[in-house]
């Protein structure tokens, strides 16, 4: 199998110290078997789950003190799972879950690396049928989920499927276009979209021009 290259690195989340293993860089690729291929995962999108993200590192860094409560959590798109991490430090009900097919080994190395408890993953992309169901959730967060023209409908058809009737949905958009249509079809689900201001981005070093979007009904 094709050998890929690893990072290594820890980051502060407000009292948590969080290990974690990225790919080095965005030129990384294995894919021997053709399993990405066959879920339409190009030679160029594929190191793109295995890298972090601005809005991702936001994400993370709000999971550090937002109020969870007993919620039952689903990190959507979770690549890494940053903010997953961090929730699981703080012993939330976190699942998670990307279309990647490596995505859930990389969660379950890095829950290890900081010695912290097996997180739930499913993989799945947001327009395959649901047919193995794994609940409803309280909270379902994200980040940079809205970068395909097609986004805006799959991902509100995929919260429609495992929100709760009262619901949060938590957003890091990062501004690539799609915000509207997304708004639009969610408010047609019934949730209510307001932004939170006030958030501090000034640590992200590729810069942020995006949205920290919130959704509740």
């Amino acid at each position: 199998m094709s050998s890929i290259r690893y990072r290594y690195q820890t980051a502060e989340f407000g009292e948590h110290d969080i290990h974690y293993r990225t790919l080095r860089d965005r030129q990384q690729f294995s894919d021997d078997l053709g399993v990405a291929s066959a879920l339409g995962i190009s030679s160029a999108m594929w190191p793109i789950f295995g890298v972090v993200w601005p809005s991702g590192v936001i994400l993370a860094r709000l999971m550090a003190s937002y109020d969870i409560d007993s919620r039952r959590i689903l990190e959507m798109g979770c690549g890494i799972g940053l903010a997953s991490l961090v929730l699981n430090e703080r012993m939330a009900d976190i699942s998670a879950t990307d279309i990647h097919p490596r995505a859930g080994d990389f969660l379950q190395y890095n829950s290890q690396l900081n010695n912290g408890r097996h997180i739930p993953f499913f993989r799945t992309g947001w327009e395959d049928d649901q047919i193995e169901r794994h609940g409803f959730f309280d909270l379902l967060i994200g980040s940079d989920l809205l970068y395909e023209k097609y986004h805006p409908k799959a991902l509100s058809m995929f919260i429609k499927m495992y929100a709760k009737p009262k619901c949060e949905v938590l957003m890091v958009e990062a501004g690539r276009g799609y915000r509207k249509n997304f708004g639009f079809r969610m408010e047609s689900l019934g949730f209510t979209m307001s932004e939170l201001e006030d958030i501090d981005h000034s640590f992200v070093t590729d810069g942020f021009g995006g949205k920290v979007l919130r959704f509740r009904r």
